[in-house]
């Protein structure tokens, strides 16, 4: 059936009056997930440098990729034990011009992190990289999928 004049222009206006609404209610849960997502960028940060192995494991993904800017890939397990080891401790770590894009049940992060390490023998060592993550929420808290950072 071919809609009359009257039916097409009162389905247009009907149209022109929903559409912001919700153009802005998708966009104010997107802004809610991209603040829960920074949240969760800055509660890995202060994990990473407690060394809180449990809060470690609960804000990345069992199938953690992390990858370092040097080219060493670790697992969530290796990720931690490293951390735990402290073959290289965060003194510091401080984020800047960090950006959060969701897409869908994905999010993807990046910044630039800065901060020092400190070895075994305590000679510290400036820390300068560019960092991209993917944060996933498959059906719970948003939690840290992959990880690469690079030299900049």
């Amino acid at each position: 059936m071919i809609p009359s004049r009257r039916q097409a222009l009162l389905g247009a206006a009907t149209a022109a009056l929903l559409l912001p609404g919700l153009a802005a209610a998708q966009g104010g849960s997107q802004g809610n997930d991209q603040a829960q997502v920074a949240q969760a960028v800055e509660a890995l940060t202060k994990a990473m440098l407690a060394v809180d192995a449990a809060q470690l494991r609960a804000l990345t993904h069992p199938r953690l990729s992390y990858g370092h800017s040097a080219g060493r890939i670790e697992t969530q397990a290796q990720f931690i034990a490293y951390l735990e080891g402290r073959q290289s401790a965060f003194r510091t770590i401080q984020l800047s011009e960090q950006t959060v894009e969701i897409v869908s049940d994905e999010a993807i992060v990046r910044h630039l992190f800065t901060g020092e390490t400190v070895d075994p023998a305590g000679k510290a060592t400036p820390v300068r990289i560019g960092v991209l993550q993917i944060w996933t929420k498959d059906g719970g808290p948003w939690r840290l999928l992959a990880r690469q950072a690079y030299r900049l």
